[in-house]
Order: structure tokens, then sequence, then C-alpha cells
């Protein structure tokens, strides 16, 4: 199976299926000398990790990540990057591959199931195997990498859309995203997505979501004018998620509705500083940051696996009727928000290293 590297600098390549031994990553183009540490890479993996409450799947997992390679303890006793490939590992211990017997000759709706089988001949039942949303926690671990690379630079994500519904963003407090099981920015939506996520877990359905992330701290630089476009490879990186459907930049679809005037991101100076008067643009501009925080948004569609019989066939090609067992998030848009994150600090880093390679450090 090809592509399973991302970056151009700042490398990553992930490796693993769900109900193998163990997934991890290998980063290569850490700069040396950056301190780090398997407690600086927990915090995020934490963030993610499965079974924390009841509106995600009950999988146990510990999430414990092992550094392999790629740091070595200075001559002040701390432990820094080399500059040379960093692997990361993190085993699978909460396995319950019998989950999966039935479906073994099944293509499961909505699943990668038919496209596996189709393109390779053979796939991996368990779980979904490579194709599991479980890859994405090595993906949490390099950006936790690619987080401490950035100096100065901010990146959170939060949940802004639930199903139908969609938070007040008169309401939005950063602050509040750590206080929900959401990550949601507005405490009123998160209080009623509590009933409304209950009513769709018993019901044995899922839903989808939205998921904004904003990049603060951004300088104005990275990025190119043509195919190394800051906001085409965020949108690239965010699609490349399991089960994201959709990304927009800025304004994105809306700003279709807007006027000229409008939309425009009047500037203006501060001091020394130039000032903008919106960011409809979400930070980028001719593929290029400004200096704004660099704003995505992307759409997770409903979870594929659900208790509700739906019509498939078999490898056979006999029609069936076909009913997910199993444990899974009633809203994988949940869980998808640290990983967001991770995605959009990869590509920040990747391209920081890019911008810095070519104009230096000004």
């Amino acid at each position: 199976m090809s592509h399973n590297t991302f970056g151009h600098l700042f490398r990553v390549t992930t490796w693993g299926e769900s109900h193998g031994p163990a997934l991890g990553c290998v980063v290569d183009g850490m700069p040396p000398l950056v301190p780090v540490t398997a407690e600086d890479i927990q915090v995020f993996l934490d963030k993610r990790r499965p079974g924390q409450n009841r509106f995600t799947t009950q999988r146990q997992e510990p999430d414990q990540v092992r550094i392999l390679s790629g740091t070595f303890t200075d001559a002040n006793g701390q432990e820094v990057t080399t500059g040379t490939p960093l692997s990361l590992m993190i085993e699978n211990t909460d396995q319950r591959s019998k989950d999966y017997g039935d479906i073994k000759d099944t293509f499961r709706p909505g699943h990668a199931d038919y496209t596996y089988e189709a393109k390779y001949g053979i796939r991996d039942y368990r779980g979904g195997g490579r194709q599991s949303a479980r890859e994405t926690a090595a993906r949490v671990a390099a950006g936790a990498l690619a987080r401490k690379m950035l100096p100065g630079v901010q990146v959170r994500g939060a949940l802004v859309q639930m199903g139908p519904h969609k938070i007040d963003r008169s309401r939005w407090d950063w602050a509040e995203i750590e206080r929900n099981p959401f990550w949601c920015p507005d405490p009123v939506a998160a209080k009623e997505w509590e009933t409304y996520l209950d009513s769709v877990r018993k019901a044995g359905s899922s839903c989808g979501a939205v998921i904004e992330l904003v990049a603060s701290g951004v300088p104005a630089g990275l990025g190119a004018p043509i195919y190394g476009k800051l906001d085409a490879e965020l949108a690239g990186a965010l699609m490349s998620i399991n089960a994201v459907k959709g990304v927009e930049i800025g304004d994105g679809f809306a700003a279709a509705a807007l006027t000229g005037e409008e939309n425009a991101d009047e500037m203006r100076m501060e001091g020394n500083q130039v000032a903008f008067s919106a960011n409809h643009a979400g930070g980028v501009l001719g593929g290029i940051s400004s200096g704004q925080d660099v704003v995505a948004r992307f759409a997770v569609k409903p979870t594929s696996s659900i208790l509700t019989p739906r019509k498939s066939i078999t490898r056979g090609g006999e029609e069936i009727d076909v009913m997910t067992k199993g444990r899974h998030d009633p809203c994988v848009g949940i869980r998808a928000v640290p990983v967001g994150e991770a995605m959009m600090a990869c590509v920040l880093a990747d391209q920081w290293l890019r911008h810095r390679g070519q104009v230096g450090s000004k």
C-alpha cells in the first residue's frame, strides 16, 4: 500500500492497523536540539483517547506512546531531538476482533470495505484495519512534535456543529472546550448536545459534526503562490482524516454570498504593524499566510457503523441487510478535534521549514 507519508521537509509516515499489536509513526525532518519527552506527546494523545465518556467508543486504550529513536540526553540532562528520524509507537491493548467475524465477507455501507477489496483484493475486516480511525492516534503524536517547533504559534480546535445543531458564536469561550466532553466553546450548546447525542446513541444511530480550527501567531509568509499554497495543503491534510467530507478556509462557501466590498479584508497601519478590518480569507491570501489567524473548518459525516440494518452485498454478490456490531463513536467528530489540530500543526511545521529553507529566517 502506497501513500502512507505526508509532508515535504517535515515528513510523517504512519504505520499499523486497528487490531494489530501496535501502530505508530516515523517523523523525519525534526530539527535537532528541540526538547521533547514522551510526556509532551502524551498530553495530546490523552485528548483523543477513546473510552473517556459515554459519548465516544468504549474501547479502552491507554494510548501510551514510546519514543524509540531520534532523541538523546544532552549535557544538561535534557532529552532533545538529534535531527534523526523519530519513531513513535503506541500499543493496541483492547482489540475485540471477534466483534467483526460476522462481517468478514460483507461490505459495510458507508465504509471503505468495498473500495479496499476492489483495489487490493484483500482487506483486514477487524475494525477496518488500516482504514480505521485508530490510525489517527499516530497523527496526533506527530502533531505534538510539530507544535514543539512552532514558537509562538497556538493551534486550537472546537466542535461548532453537531448534527443540525450549531453553536451561538456570541457565546464563544475557548476556556469552555476543556469543561465539556465535546470540545464545544458554547456552554449552552454543549448542554443541549448531551441530550441530543444521548438520543442518537440510544437509537443505535450516529450523527455528523463540523470542527473549526484556529492557528494564532502564524507569521506572514508561509506558503507559496501556486502549487504549495498553504490553504491547499491544509485542505488536503484535513481531507485525509477519516470520515471528512468537506473543508473550507475562512468564510469558505459563505463567501460566495458576499459582495466584493464585504469580502475584502481592508488593511491599515497600526504603528509599524499591518492590521486587517476582518478575516474573511482565513489568514491566507494567494496561498500565503497573512499574519492573521489561520482558520479552517471541516465536516465529518455520521459514523457509518450503526445498529440500524442497512442494505448491502457480500463478497459473492449476495444482497443482504447489514447491522454493524462493536464499539463505535455515535459522533466521530468529537475525537476528530485533536486530530484536526494535529494535521494543522504538521502542515504549518512543514511550511515553516520550507519557508526558512527558501528565504531564511526573515
